[in-house]
């Protein structure tokens, strides 16, 4: 019996992603144990996990946010008697905390980030324009590399326990006709499409009798704004802030479609079973990224030759005009998000 330690601090949709391909590893390996070292707020994320499988919170903006809290903190953690470690993460602050288990002559394991890969995708001259190795399959190839059986066996967070979904019927009421979520924000600009354009999705969508909109987003300017669409537009609500991590995925697993960006909600629909339809600006699904067992076709984004121009949405546009969400008119999503419901 092994003892195998899995690591992937952020963000939250890559951690979303770690989920499948641990949930799969721990099926296929039930005499192991495995322990996940993640943010803490993000432990909710691992609900109904295989009996072998702990999860450990680790504060990156806290204690452990600075070299020497976090150099205390991987020492510290390395007296636990692991036999493997899998680095999923691979960036300076998991490769402080892998160290120090190598000290202890401990196995590591270190994912494939595809660097090089990423910059010809997303170069602006000699674009090498092709798919790259999906995340999830990359993260697979670690276990793989550490002589874990492997196979992909994961459906849903849900396939064995139901989603315990008691406080949405008490504040939502019984399900009525169809129900859409909107998550129009992301964490960068160039993932995020423009917010006026989408106020127009969710006004000629809020005009269909059997639909009810569900805005999410985050606290601060993005509540605000889903606010004022929820008070001027009918069928339309917004749950920011108003659900616990566990009880937004039980919400969105009811949902019939997900509208979204390249973010984290998507991985969370995605791990529900929820149907995805994104919307896709500076980044491409081709960088790896994509949802969890999502249709490549419900993916809406438009052909242009400076795409990607980025893997992770973080960049300026060079063009200046931002011109693969801008030139995407609305009523193509209109009309996508209806060819789903029907």
């Amino acid at each position: 019996m092994a003892k195998i330690l899995v690591i992937r601090l952020s963000a939250i949709g890559d951690v979303a992603m770690t989920v499948p391909v641990l949930y799969s590893a721990a099926r296929a390996n039930p005499e192991d144990s495995f322990t996940i070292l993640t943010q803490a707020f993000l432990i909710p994320v691992f609900i109904n996990r295989p009996s072998n499988i702990e999860v450990i919170g680790i504060s990156i903006t806290g204690t452990e946010k600075s070299l020497s809290g976090l150099t205390r903190f991987a020492w510290a953690f390395s007296k636990y008697d692991y036999d493997l470690v899998l680095d999923l993460h691979h960036v300076l602050r998991t490769m402080i905390i892998r160290s120090f288990f190598r000290l202890r002559g401990k196995k590591v394991y270190v994912v494939d980030k595809a660097r090089k890969d990423r910059t010809r995708l997303t170069a602006r001259k000699n674009k090498v324009f092709k798919p790259i190795r999906p995340v999830i399959d990359r993260y697979a190839d670690v276990f793989k590399a550490a002589g874990l059986s492997y196979e992909d066996t994961f459906h849903s967070l849900y396939e064995e326990h139901p989603a315990n979904d008691s406080l949405i019927r008490e504040t939502l009421g019984e399900k009525k006709g169809k129900w859409v979520g909107v998550a129009p924000f992301a964490k960068h600009r160039g993932k995020i499409y423009p917010i006026e354009e989408m106020e127009k999705v969710v006004a000629a969508l809020s005009k269909q009798e059997d639909i009810t909109l569900f805005l999410l987003g985050g606290k601060g300017y993005e509540e605000a704004i889903l606010e004022q669409w929820a008070f001027q537009y009918p069928n339309v609500k917004t749950v920011v802030g108003r659900y616990s991590l566990d009880n937004e995925l039980a919400l969105i697993s009811r949902l019939d479609v997900l509208l979204c960006m390249d973010s984290a909600n998507m991985h969370f629909a995605s791990l529900v079973g929820t149907k995805v339809l994104s919307v896709w600006g500076a980044t491409h699904p081709y960088a790896g990224f994509y949802g969890y067992h999502q249709k490549p076709e419900d993916a809406i984004q438009l052909d242009l030759n400076c795409r990607p121009c980025s893997v992770f949405g973080e960049k300026s546009c060079f063009r200046g005009d931002w011109a693969c969400m801008t030139q995407l008119p609305p009523e193509r999503i209109i009309s996508k998000v209806n060819e789903i419901l029907q």
